[in-house]
């Protein structure tokens, strides 16, 4: 199975999702979910944190859910921040409610890569994106990175000062 995915297929799926469930998602701060999840937030998308741990409580102002199933209401994206060896559950209850929930993605985040969970997944109708983030991949796709890398979130005309 080939990790390579075609810009248009990406950019399309980041499109058309509109709420995602992070299985995975910390209430910690510094942690690469937290981070992911503040940004998708941002870009206007309906991210429902999984977390059985935080089950009840809040992360960035939304309720998490100890599993997919407890989620109420559609979910087109499931994004994975799960050891890949923790994906195969996580996979097979998203396909047991993709019709139930609507389920039409299973992306899992860099460094998580589990090729029988994924041909499992694609055999049940769904698109699979592994190792690759959606922050990352919404900011290249979406013209938001600047040569530096970064989205400044300023717009000038003057040259930045260089501090020596």
């Amino acid at each position: 199975m080939s990790l390579h995915y075609d810009d248009q297929l990406i950019h399309r799926t980041l499109q058309d999702t509109k709420t995602i469930a992070m299985v995975g998602a910390s209430a910690k701060w510094v942690r690469p979910s937290n981070f992911a999840m503040k940004y998708l937030l941002g870009k206007g998308y309906n991210v429902i944190p999984v977390n059985p741990g935080q089950a009840g409580k809040e992360i960035l102002g939304c309720i998490a859910y100890a599993t997919l199933a407890d989620i109420p209401g559609p979910i087109d994206m499931v994004d994975i921040f799960q050891a890949s060896q923790k994906v195969p559950p996580i996979v097979d209850e998203a396909i047991r409610l993709k019709d139930e929930k609507g389920i039409k993605v299973i992306w899992m985040q860099l460094g998580v890569i589990n090729e029988e969970a994924a041909q499992k997944a694609e055999a049940a109708g769904l698109t699979v994106i592994m190792d690759r983030c959606p922050k990352i991949e919404y900011g290249r796709l979406f013209s938001e990175l600047s040569w530096a890398g970064v989205n400044t979130g300023i717009i000038s005309s003057k040259r930045p000062k260089v501090r020596r």
